[in-house]
């Protein structure tokens, strides 16, 4: 070893000294007797200088690997504890080596004549010419994991070069319990059996507990692969705490047991449907049950029939395709009216705010909850940008109404009048980055929200009162519950009766998607307030340039697997045609699901629509859209149009695979 130590550290000069050589040589054939002498002379005491200077720089630098506490060959016989090599930093050759990684590595001490890489593939030194002393990954050799540590010094040479020490630390039996310790980790989940009151409804005692055995032996097993507790809570909840080494078989199979319990149908013939909200990661026990608990209510609001799963960080989704059903309670509504009310006498100043370019449902909704206000003598403050918006027709007979010339406001404006006994209310989004004001809603403690959108990870949180209900056409429908049990029919203005009505028809089409009976309820409840259709149909209609842009984009569309019509578009055009152009593709035969692309500044914003299978919410969220299986937007923010559109496709083509 210790003879190669100068060969390695300086280059060689064998052959400059055989040129000089051939100099001399060369002189004596030309008769240069003298010259010859003289360049012999010269070569000899360049040779002898050169042996000596290598010879003081090989024990030099034996010296200091011996001696450097950098690089310690240790306590007891001279031999570091750990696996040892010095390198080259600038071409990674090895320098020298001790016996334990000549051991690990497989590799004899002729391992002097070779690169770092060539006995360990992959290994990099750019972490230690960083300034770092430990490498940001690990190193397996032969089945054992190795933590690497690493000092540089400068060589003591006329180059100055940098050496690297790396010394392997052998953590296998450390990584290994470390990774025991992970797969072992609990998981907290709780299941739940989404309409369990509509499956028994109107059943025998007898009827009951059949369904029940089922639904019981479906469930457990499923969870017996799982080899974890299962535990029975309620009638329609279970508690179920298994290993995270399950987690990803679980996810694998997407959670099989969705589809399973559709299986189990009552007798007339509704299928069960349950949702898995599922904690992991937590501290301790009691927060990997919160995190479930914050998992199973973020199911249930985007519709059930899924499984979401919540670690420290964000919810990750699984299953949700299919088409919600209504299983809401009036008893929700009600209790929501009382509490909304009490909460609304009680404050100081009422704010009432939407999303942002806000539509008929936006405005609906809040006129329906200044109608509220003003029962309890509060002045509602309508937070909305009165130059960007979707509903400005509606917005112009609103103002020309007494009751709201001074009721719409800006953000700013409503930041400056808010105080501590301030309520804000949101209304048609449960998203904080979607309102109409971020800052206003980060500085009012007291929120309530309104909403019938799918729930999404990054829900405004936390609220007083919510009224979520993704089974709900829109905002507006649960608005017109709320008035029935706080208001009396001559409370409502026709104003406010109209703009109700005009959100619940913009969002089902004219009741043509996203209704049930409720929704035709409330429809007949705001006729009977004074609501008439044929009004609310003009503020819908189009101008002919609009009505030809509209045409235009369904003209651009393309098609897409058959059943789905995409049009990204190159130039900008408005929400509202945008919107119109994804409704009206649906009118086309065989089109099940359109969206349309259009670029708005820097960002670009999708429209997206469904009748069929296809729910474009879980495509759109990827992309970080939200909304509900049958209408949903995106907005993608420093983006191009065909960037967005191949996202779009790979969104596509995941939704279908799955």
């Amino acid at each position: 070893m210790n003879k190669k130590l100068g060969r390695l550290i300086q280059p060689g000069m064998g052959v400059y000294f055989a040129v000089m050589a051939c100099f001399c040589l060369a002189a004596i054939l030309m008769n240069e007797f003298l010259l010859a002498g003289l360049e012999a002379f010269i070569t000899l005491m360049l040779f002898l200088c050169y042996n000596l200077q290598r010879k003081i720089r090989r024990q030099e630098l034996q010296q200091y690997i011996q001696s450097s506490p950098n690089t310690i060959e240790s306590v007891s016989k001279g031999e570091s504890p750990f696996p040892t090599v010095m390198t080259r930093l600038a071409d990674g050759g090895i320098i020298w080596a001790n016996d334990k990684f000549v051991s690990i590595t497989g590799f004899s001490d002729l391992m002097a004549d070779k690169n770092l890489t060539d006995v360990l593939p992959g290994f990099a030194t750019d972490w230690l010419t960083a300034g770092k002393n430990e490498a940001p990954y690990d190193v397996t050799i032969r089945d054992r994991r190795y933590r690497v540590y690493g000092t540089s010094l400068r060589a003591d040479d006329p180059a100055g070069s940098m050496l690297g020490v790396f010394y392997f630390s052998d953590l296998t039996m450390l990584y290994q319990v470390r990774d025991e310790y992970v797969r072992s980790r609990p998981v907290v989940s709780i299941i739940l059996i989404d309409n369990y009151e509509e499956l028994t409804k109107n059943l025998t005692e007898g009827a009951i507990s059949a369904l029940n055995a089922k639904l019981n032996d479906t469930i457990t097993e499923w969870t017996e692969s799982y080899h974890g507790l299962l535990r029975k809570l309620e009638r329609n909840r279970f508690l179920f705490v298994f290993e995270k080494k399950d987690l990803s078989r679980a996810t694998e199979e997407k959670f099989s047991l969705l589809e399973q319990i559709h299986q189990i149908m009552s007798p007339s013939g509704l299928p069960a449907s349950l949702s898995i909200g599922l904690g992991v990661d937590g501290a301790n026990f009691e927060e990997s049950y919160n995190f479930a608990a914050l998992s199973i209510e973020m199911a249930l609001s985007r519709g059930g029939d899924q499984a979401v799963i919540k670690d420290r960080f964000n919810f990750s989704f699984y299953g949700g395709r299919n088409k919600e059903a209504d299983y809401r309670s009036k008893v929700r509504s009600r209790v929501t009216a009382n509490s909304l009310m009490e909460l609304i006498g009680q404050s100081g100043q009422v704010f009432i705010m939407g999303h942002k370019n806000a539509d008929l449902d936006s405005v609906g909704a809040a006129m329906g909850i200044s109608c509220l206000c003003r029962k309890k003598g509060k002045k509602a403050n309508i937070v909305l940008d009165l130059d960007h918006n979707s509903a400005q027709k509606l917005l112009d007979e609103i103002r020309a109404t007494p009751e709201y010339r001074d009721a719409f406001i800006s953000g700013q404006d409503a930041l400056l009048m808010c105080d501590n006994r301030s309520i804000l209310i949101v209304v048609d989004t449960n998203r904080p980055d979607q309102v109409e004001c971020k800052p206003l809603l980060e500085a009012i403690s007291k929120v309530c929200v309104v909403d019938h959108h799918r729930r999404a990870a990054d829900y405004i949180n936390p609220v007083v009162v919510n009224l979520h209900e993704t089974y709900a056409s829109s905002a507006s429908e649960l608005v017109t519950e709320l008035l029935l049990y706080a208001v009396e029919k001559s409370d409502v203005l026709p104003i406010e009766a109209k703009s109700l009505l005009a959100g619940i028809c913009l969002d089902t089409k004219f009741f043509n998607v996203r209704t049930g009976e409720r929704t035709f309820e409330a429809a007949a409840t705001l006729r009977r307030m004074g609501a008439d259709p044929t009004e609310v149909k003009l503020l819908l209609q189009n101008d002919f340039q609009d009505t030809m842009a509209k045409y235009q984009i369904i003209k651009s569309a393309r098609l897409y697997r058959q059943e789905i019509a995409i049009a990204a578009l190159n130039s900008t055009t408005s929400r509202i045609l945008a919107a119109q152009a994804a409704d009206e593709l649906l009118n086309i035969s065989g089109i099940t699901a359109s969206f349309v692309l259009y670029p708005d500044g820097d960002m670009v914003i999708v429209s997206a629509r469904s009748i069929g299978s296809a729910n474009v919410q879980m495509i759109l969220e990827p992309l970080g859209g939200g909304g509900n299986a049958a209408t949903a937007g995106a907005q993608i923010k420093n983006a191009n149009v065909k960037d967005v559109l191949d996202q779009l496709i790979d969104s596509i083509d995941k939704f279908y695979e799955e």
